[in-house]
């Protein structure tokens, strides 16, 4: 099918970037804004432009965040400005199944994963489980953490501190926070919830072990409709602040030919394993002590 007017369900800086690809393509664009955005610059760079999270279809005011993650905010628009395809960015829906799903039976094109295999990576639980079934190593991690702070006690314990939190869905950092001590615990487990579920509409989060000597180093995937999984080579986003990158660097200086070609391969075996189609990011941790690298995560959309 070829795409003759795009609905980018995003805002700012990657909504834009997205605007210029698809004018590149001689493809329309459509752009959506929340109240709170009426005049930022994203909703003035495509070609038409449409309010969401308020008007007479709604009984009520919907905030900035909230606006941008209805699915059938976009859904409407999408059916009103006539766009055959929507492309989500990163963040908010980018990395939702229920929005793909939706797009397929409004009969719209989702630029992105399909649902199945947003539910098998996008979830970072059940990533580590298959990376687990696949034979790929992982760094020692719990489920999904319960609601009960005295099990949530317990299953820190058994895989002892200093650990990570981290959100299930989404990335960017958001609902992440180092854990030291026990002390720690109960507070930052509860802070991280209250932030991935602002960023993603869903709080669910679990506890990872900290590796102290750790570089973070990433595969970039492309996958095609033929089943061809295809990777472009790492780069190293060690430099962070505030569990944001800050600088990638492509190659990664400290690998070895040997230690770049497997990290690579780990990083296509688990994209082959479903099947991936799309843009997609295969994420590890190396143990600068030890060498060694560990899966961490995959994230099933455009590199932020």
């Amino acid at each position: 099918m070829k795409v003759t007017k795009l609905l980018v369900a995003n805002r700012s800086e990657i909504a834009i970037r997205i605007f210029r690809a698809a004018n590149e393509l001689g493809i329309k664009t459509v752009a959506i804004w929340a109240e709170e955005d009426k005049y930022a610059l994203h909703r003035f760079k495509a070609d038409e432009s449409y309010q969401v999270g308020r008007g007479p279809h709604l009984n009520r005011d919907m905030g900035p965040i909230e606006s941008y993650l209805s699915i059938e905010e976009a859904i409407r628009v999408a059916r009103l400005s006539g766009a055959d395809a929507i492309h989500p960015g990163y963040g908010l829906l980018s990395e939702s199944p229920e929005f793909a799903e939706a797009c397929a039976a409004a009969g719209i094109v989702f630029i992105g994963p399909r649902p199945d295999t947003m539910r098998k990576l996008g979830n970072k639980v059940a990533a580590r489980n298959l990376a687990v079934e696949i034979g790929v190593p992982v760094v020692p991690a719990t489920d999904a953490l319960p609601d009960d702070l005295d099990e949530v006690k317990k299953l820190a314990a058994r895989i002892g501190y200093p650990l990570m939190l981290k959100a299930s869905w989404g990335g960017g950092g958001r609902g992440m926070r180092p854990i030291t001590s026990e002390k720690e615990l109960e507070a930052k487990v509860l802070e991280g919830r209250r932030e991935a579920e602002a960023a993603f509409g869903n709080g669910e989060g679990y506890l990872e072990k900290m590796i102290q000597r750790a570089r973070h180093v990433e595969v970039q995937i492309l996958g095609d409709k033929q089943g061809n999984i295809y990777h472009l080579w790492e780069r190293d986003c060690s430099v962070q602040r505030r569990n944001q990158k800050v600088v990638e660097r492509a190659p990664a200086p400290y690998l070895s030919g040997a230690q770049r070609e497997k990290i690579c391969n780990l990083g296509k075996k688990i994209c082959q394993h479903v099947n991936y189609q799309c843009a997609g990011t295969v994420e590890f941790l190396m143990d600068m002590d030890s060498g060694e690298c560990f899966f961490i995560e995959v994230n099933p959309r455009v590199q932020v």
